[in-house]
């Protein structure tokens, strides 16, 4: 429980500072998220991913009054519940309301009911898929719509510096990644510290977790093997885990703070897709660069873990498919595969009908007539009977979304 007056003054603070900050680049995500009162806005993304800076410009763009409260401020430890009612008279009477973390308060979901039956604008968002979407679903059924905000995108990440897309300027992402605040300042020890504050932080104060060693370990272990097979029973074996249900709560807290995603082998069967190895992704390559030496000269395992990103922003629905041979990506919308993707960073003679065969074998798998390899700076074209394959620089690829 907290006093008035202090509630009051960070409110105060934190409103001015937000209306003072800078509004930074317009994202690639803001122009779907029209803030009505018919439904509660919920904005997910890992830490420093641009989620405030979204609040700023969405602020911004409502041409009302509107209220800005940030749960993570120091000043408001131990935030409970029955502050709001403080929160609430400190505000006063606005039309939109904004809201920062604020799954770092237990029962928050009582509040924004509260609001939403006032019909007011709300809109926040969070470090923690799961918490948000589980909250908020036992009170506000069918009324909230979410928008997921990863680090900047490539097109968003030429934007911002200024580059044309070009194998060079693809590179560069490769190296940096997307983090906003990284991109400016080049300081390799800020990425390395966003680890240890999602760690820490996200997984292991939030879960209670008594062995925080093998919390961090795992993390960079799956980081460093980022586009690579993992099993759960390996892993458990790997770390001494008692259990693979314990490791598979590892992965879990990893994929909710965003810090890592898995990608499932496609099966028609719904036990196989839950028992059979998959891959691991990370957030962003600059993160994973800063945090492991294992991506030093591998542009292949990097720009997979690209492509991955970018159709992840798009499609829920992804798999990665193996037979005989391999093929990486396996796109499914609305119970269709739809597209059939390669990667590999340079094709040469070596490796061609590898990427090929994995390829083919898919596409007949799936019956579809064409398929893509995607490579760092490569066009070409390949037809096999009645198959075709387009090979596409990435840099273009990625300019075409």
């Amino acid at each position: 429980m907290l006093l008035k007056s202090a509630i009051e003054h960070c409110y105060r603070s934190q409103q001015e500072q937000m209306l003072a900050a800078d509004a930074g680049m317009l994202r690639d995500r803001k122009p779907g998220i029209i803030p009505i009162n018919e439904f509660v806005h919920i904005i997910t993304g890992i830490r420093r991913c641009g989620k405030s800076t979204l609040l700023h410009q969405l602020m911004s763009s409502t041409g009302n009054k509107a209220a800005y409260f940030n749960f993570e401020d120091p000043r408001i430890h131990g935030f409970a519940l029955e502050d709001f009612e403080k929160l609430d008279e400190v505000m006063g009477d606005m039309n939109c309301y904004f809201f920062d973390e604020i799954q770092n308060v237990e029962k928050w979901e009582l509040f924004i009911r509260q609001l939403h039956d006032r019909k007011k604008i709300i809109c926040i968002t969070g470090s923690n898929a799961s918490l948000l979407s589980r909250e908020l679903g036992t009170r506000l059924t069918g009324r909230s719509r979410s928008t997921e905000l990863f680090p900047f995108s490539f097109t968003e990440f030429c934007r911002f510096l200024n580059l044309e897309h070009s194998a060079a300027a693809l590179d560069r992402y490769l190296e940096n990644g997307g983090f906003p605040s990284y991109l400016k300042t080049g300081d390799v020890q800020y990425l390395q510290q966003l680890f240890r504050d999602i760690i820490y932080r996200d997984i292991i104060i939030r879960y209670g977790i008594r062995n925080a060693r093998i919390v961090e370990e795992m993390a960079l272990f799956l980081l460093s093997n980022t586009a690579k097979e993992f099993s759960l029973n390996n892993l458990k074996k790997t770390f001494g885990i008692g259990s693979a249900n314990s490791v598979s709560g590892y992965i879990s807290w990893f994929e909710d703070s965003y810090l890592l995603f898995s990608l499932p082998r496609f099966s028609w069967s719904a036990r196989a897709v839950s028992v059979n190895p998959k891959k691991i992704y990370a957030i962003d390559s600059g993160l994973a660069n800063a945090t492991s030496l294992s991506f030093s000269g591998d542009k292949g395992r990097l720009l997979e873990n690209l492509v991955f990103l970018q159709l992840r922003r798009k499609y829920p629905s992804l798999y990665y498919y193996r037979g005989k041979t391999e093929c990486d990506f396996v796109v499914r919308e609305k119970g269709k595969i739809i597209s059939l993707i390669q990667v590999c960073s340079e094709l040469h003679r070596d490796n061609l009908q590898r990427e090929m065969d994995g390829l083919l074998e898919a596409m007949n798998f799936f019956e579809l007539q064409e398929g893509t390899i995607i490579t760092r700076n490569q066009s070409d074209r390949f037809q096999e009977k009645d198959k075709s394959i387009q090979v596409v620089p990435a840099w273009q690829w990625l300019g075409q979304w």
